[in-house]
C-alpha cells in the first residue's frame, strides 16, 4: 500500500533510520536504569531506586512512542536485542557497579540519548517532519533534565 503523508519513501527511511537507532537507545538505558533499580545498594538505596524507577517507567513509555511513530512512517521498528545491540551506542552495565558508577553509567546513556536525538533531528526537519522534530524536541528536553538531575547527585 502506498503512503502519502507528504515525505517521500527516502525522506520516511532516512527518518526511521535514525529513529531506530533514538529507540535502540533508549531500550538499551531502559534495561540498564532497570538493572540499576534492581541493584542498587548503599546509604542513597533509596532515593536511587525511587529516581531509577520514575526514569525506567518513562523511558518504557519513548519506546513505544519512538516505535509507533516509525511504524506510522511505514517501516518496520526493530525490536530484538540483536537488533539494538547493533543499532545503540550506549554501553550495556558489567555488573558490581556502585551507586556513584551506576549514577554516572546512566548520565552517560542520558547524554548519549540527546546527542542520537540531536542527529536525527536535521532529517525530520529538512523534510517537514513537525511530528518527529516535536518527539525529537522532547526526547531531548526529558533526558538533558534527566542528565542533569543524576550529575547533581554527583556534586560535592
Amino acid at each position: 500500500m502506498t503512503i502519502d503523508i507528504g515525505l517521500s519513501d527516502a525522506e520516511r527511511q532516512s527518518i526511521a533510520d535514525h529513529l531506530s537507532r533514538l529507540l535502540a537507545d533508549s531500550y538499551t538505558l531502559y534495561l540498564k536504569t532497570h538493572n540499576y533499580h534492581w541493584n542498587v545498594t548503599g546509604p542513597m538505596f533509596s532515593t536511587l531506586h525511587t529516581m531509577f524507577e520514575t526514569q525506567y517507567t518513562e523511558l518504557a513509555t519513548a519506546v513505544d512512542e519512538i516505535a509507533e511513530r516509525i511504524r506510522a512512517l511505514g517501516v518496520t521498528a526493530p525490536g530484538s536485542y540483536r537488533e539494538f545491540s547493533r543499532l545503540t551506542s550506549i554501553e550495556e552495565s558489567k555488573g558490581g557497579e556502585s551507586a556513584e558508577e551506576m549514577i554516572r553509567g546512566l548520565v552517560d546513556g542520558q547524554e548519549a540519548i540527546v546527542r542520537t536525538a540531536r542527529k536525527a533531528f536535521p532529517a525530520a526537519d529538512s523534510a517537514g517532519d513537525e511530528p518527529t522534530a516535536d518527539l525529537l524536541t522532547q526526547r531531548m528536553q526529558i533526558h538533558e533534565k534527566n542528565a542533569w538531575m543524576l550529575r547533581s547527585m554527583l556534586d560535592k
